[in-house]
C-alpha cells in the first residue's frame, strides 16, 4: 500500500519535434564516446507486427546499415545502435518500413556532442523536468530501457552539478531498480542539474551511459483542501453480466495525491483477481490537479450487488472516504406503461382496421358459430326472412330483374343459405287481393328487399303500385322493417326514383349486382352474396354440392310461371 501514497510530480522530457509532410525529424542527442539506440517513430499496427521489414539508412545513401553486431554502427532488430557514438555520426538517418501493401519512411536527426569544459554535461543537451515546491518531487533517469534486461541490471549512480554525495540528504530517497530519486518537501535549493550514469557492457567492452536532467522548482500554488469530485456516496444501476468502470477522482492543489479503492477492507484487486485498477493524474489550470483511480469489473456478478466499493485518500493524518454501490436496475414502469399503451393503441387500431375490412366475414362466421354451438333460433314469430319487391317485366324491357328475383335469389338465399323468401309473382295465389296479401306478408317478414333494374332502362323504376306504397309504408313508418336495396347495375342518378327509394339509398346505401348468372356468380361465398347475407337476419347456412340454374334463354313467361 505504500506506493499508493507516493506524491508523484510531473516529469517533462523535452525532445524537440519538427514535422514535414512525409517525415518527422526527431532530435536525438548523445555524449561522444557513449552508446545510444535510436528507435523508428513509425507506428506499426498490430496487423503488421509479423509481416513487415524495417531497414535503416544513412541519409542520402541507398545502402542499408549493416546488421553485423560487431560493427560500431549496426541495426539490431528495429533499433539503430551506435556503440559508441562519434562526432562524425551526427546527421540524418532514415528508417523505412515496408510490407506487402504498406510503405512508410521517417527521418531522425542525431546530434553527438561534447560536454562543456570542466563539466560532466552540456548545457544545451539536457532533459527538463519541473516539480512543485513543498511537494514530493520525482526525478527519473530517462531512456535507459535499451541498456537493461533481466540479465543485465547495472547500478545507476547520481550526481548533482557533477558532484556525488547529494543523496546523503535525508529528504532524498533512491528507489532501487527504478532509476528514480524522490525528493520529499521540495525546496528552491533543489533546482539544478542532475546527472545519472550507468555502465553498459557489450561484447566484453564497457561503456558509460549518462543522462543529465535540468530540474526546475516552481512555487507551490495556493493550496486548497483536496475533495472528492466523484463518487458522492451514491448508487449506480448496472445490469447483471455487464461491464462497468468505476472511477474515483479528487481535486486539489497537490500533485500526486492518489486515491485507492477497497472493498471489505481489502484492495479491490486482492478481493477479486478479475478487477483491474488504474491510477492517473492530470494537471489543471491555476495550479490545480485532478488525480484519481478507476477499476473495471469485466462482468458484474450477483455478489457485486452486496458490497459497497470504498474510495480512500490520505491527506495529512486524515483518511477521507466515499463509496459507490451497485444495484440492479429497477423496472422502468413508465417505459412499460408507454410501451404497453402504444401497443394497446396499435392493437385497437389494427383490430378496427381488420374489422372494417373483414367485418362482413366476421359477422357471418359468428352467426354460423352461434347456430352450430349455441343452437340460436329466431323466435319473433315471423314466417318470412324477406319480402322481395322488384320491377315487373314490361315488353320494352329486358327481363334480368325477373330472372334475378325469381331464379337467382331463391337459388342462393333459399337453397344455399336456408332463408325463406316471399316473392310476389311466385308465392302469391291467383286471384288474391294484392293489398291484403302484401299487408299480411309484410307483417310476417323480417326484411324488405327492393330490386332495381338497369339505369339505362325504364325497368329500373318500380311502378307506383299499391304493393310498393304499402311496402314503403311498412318499412319506413309502421313496422320499421329493415330495407335491403339491390341495384342490378350501378345507378348514378336517383332523381327519377320515388322519394322513398331516394331516402333508403341515402340512409342505407345499396348493394350492386355485378354477376352474369353463371354458376360462379351464384355462389353464396362471393362478395355480393356475403353483403346480402350480412343484411339478412341470422340463418344457418345449408350446403349443397351443386348449384342448378335455369338456362339464361328461358322465356319470360316460363320465369314468371315458376
Amino acid at each position: 500500500m505504500t506506493s499508493k501514497f507516493l506524491l508523484i510530480g510531473h516529469l517533462v522530457l523535452l525532445i524537440p519535434l519538427l514535422s514535414a509532410e512525409e517525415c518527422i525529424i526527431c532530435d536525438y542527442f548523445v555524449l561522444v564516446g557513449e552508446p545510444t539506440a535510436i528507435s523508428c517513430p513509425v507506428f506499426i499496427s498490430p496487423a503488421l507486427q509479423s509481416d513487415y521489414n524495417l531497414t535503416w539508412y544513412k541519409n542520402g545513401s541507398s545502402t542499408p546499415v549493416t546488421t553485423e553486431r560487431g560493427a560500431r554502427i549496426h541495426q539490431r532488430e528495429d533499433l539503430l545502435w551506435f556503440i559508441p557514438a562519434m562526432l562524425e555520426d551526427s546527421g540524418l538517418y532514415e528508417c523505412n518500413v515496408r510490407s506487402l501493401n504498406y510503405s512508410k519512411k521517417k527521418t531522425i536527426n542525431l546530434a553527438v556532442f561534447k560536454n562543456d569544459n570542466s563539466l560532466c554535461f552540456n548545457g544545451k543537451m539536457r532533459f527538463e523536468q519541473k516539480v512543485i515546491s513543498r511537494n514530493t518531487g520525482k526525478i527519473i533517469c530517462p531512456d535507459l530501457e535499451h541498456f537493461k534486461d533481466e540479465d543485465n541490471q547495472p547500478e545507476v549512480y547520481w550526481y548533482k552539478e557533477c558532484k556525488p554525495g547529494f543523496l546523503e540528504d535525508k529528504r532524498l530517497l533512491l528507489v532501487e531498480g527504478e532509476n528514480v530519486v524522490l525528493i520529499r518537501n521540495v525546496t528552491v535549493q533543489d533546482r539544478g542539474n542532475y546527472t545519472c550514469r550507468m555502465v553498459y557492457t557489450y561484447m566484453g567492452e564497457q561503456y558509460n551511459v549518462s543522462r543529465t536532467i535540468s530540474l526546475e522548482v516552481k512555487e507551490r500554488p495556493l493550496q486548497m483542501r483536496p475533495e472528492f469530485i466523484y463518487p458522492k456516496n451514491n448508487t449506480i444501476e448496472v445490469e447483471l453480466g455487464s461491464r462497468v468502470v468505476m472511477e474515483c477522482n479528487i481535486s486539489s492543489g497537490i500533485n500526486g495525491l492518489i486515491p485507492f479503492w477497497q472493498v471489505n477492507n481489502e484492495d479491490v484487486d486482492i478481493f477479486d483477481s478479475t478487477y483491474r485498477e488504474q491510477y492517473y493524474e492530470e494537471g489543471m489550470p491555476h495550479g490545480l490537479a485532478v488525480s484519481g483511480t478507476k477499476f473495471n469489473i469485466s462482468e458484474v456478478k450477483v455478489k457485486d450487488y452486496a458490497h459497497k466499493f470504498f474510495c480512500h485518500f490520505i491527506y495529512g493524518s486524515q483518511q477521507f472516504t466515499a463509496y459507490i454501490k451497485l444495484e440492479s436496475p429497477a423496472w422502468n414502469i413508465q417505459g412499460y406503461l408507454i410501451g404497453g399503451g402504444a401497443s394497446l393503441v396499435f392493437l385497437v387500431f389494427f383490430t378496427l382496421c381488420i374489422y372494417k375490412i373483414f367485418k362482413i366475414d366476421i359477422v357471418l362466421c359468428y352467426r354460423d358459430f352461434c347456430h352450430l354451438f349455441l343452437g340460436k333460433k329466431v323466435s319473433d314469430g315471423k314466417i318470412y326472412d324477406a319480402y322481395v319487391v322488384y320491377p315487373k317485366n314490361r315488353e320494352s324491357c329486358l327481363y334480368s330483374s325477373d330472372i334475378f328475383a325469381l331464379k337467382i335469389l331463391p337459388e342462393v338465399l333459399e337453397r344455399q343459405c336456408g332463408y325463406n323468401l316471399f316473392i310476389f309473382g311466385r308465392d302469391d295465389l291467383p286471384g288474391e287481393a294484392v293489398v291484403s296479401v302484401a299487408d299480411e306478408i309484410l307483417k310476417q317478414s323480417r326484411r324488405l328487399m327492393i330490386i332495381l333494374g338497369s339505369e339505362t332502362s325504364d325497368c329500373c323504376l318500380l311502378e307506383n303500385t299499391t304493393e310498393q306504397q304499402l311496402a314503403m309504408y311498412n318499412a319506413l313508418i309502421r313496422d320499421g322493417i329493415q330495407v335491403i336495396l339491390i341495384e342490378m347495375d350501378e345507378i348514378l342518378d336517383y332523381t327519377s326514383m320515388p322519394e322513398s327509394i331516394r331516402y333508403i339509398k341515402q340512409k342505407h346505401g345499396a348493394i350492386q349486382w355485378k354477376g352474369d348468372f353463371s354458376e360462379k356468380s351464384c355462389s353464396a361465398n362471393t362478395r355480393f352474396w356475403k353483403n346480402v347475407r350480412y343484411q339478412m337476419p341470422s340463418k344457418k347456412k345449408i350446403s349443397y354440392p351443386e348449384v342448378y340454374l335455369l338456362p339464361l334463354n328461358v322465356n319470360h313467361s316460363a320465369a314468371k310461371g315458376n
